[in-house]
């Protein structure tokens, strides 16, 4: 699925099963939410913390593909087209990180 056609079915699925997006401000909250959502996970499965008998089920794949939904949702929301945006990011990060990360001492 290219970024375009993920943008229409999340707009056409708002429209009819969603019955309307939330305000700008909501859906910023909720994006908060699940990208906390992913860091605890992160956390337990990566990090130092353990998972509660509850969290054992989790499912990181479900829970980024959240953070992507609410994220299209505020694109759709504010005009943003995520394939031109994404690409006019990766040319700006390929011009200011030319050599930036292959200078670092710290990745190597």
């Amino acid at each position: 699925m290219e970024i375009k056609q993920a943008q229409a079915i999340v707009d056409q699925w708002i429209k009819t099963t969603g019955v309307r997006y939330f305000n700008e401000l909501t859906n910023t909250a909720i994006l908060m939410e699940e990208v906390g959502e992913v860091a605890r996970i992160m956390s337990r499965k990566y990090g130092e913390q353990s998972f509660k008998e509850s969290d054992k089920t989790v499912d990181l794949g479900d829970e980024m593909a959240d953070v992507l939904f609410v994220l299209i949702c505020l694109a759709n929301q504010t005009g943003i087209d995520l394939t031109e945006a994404l690409e006019k990011n990766l040319e700006k990060k390929n011009i200011r990180d030319a050599d930036r990360h292959k200078n670092n001492d710290k990745l190597r």
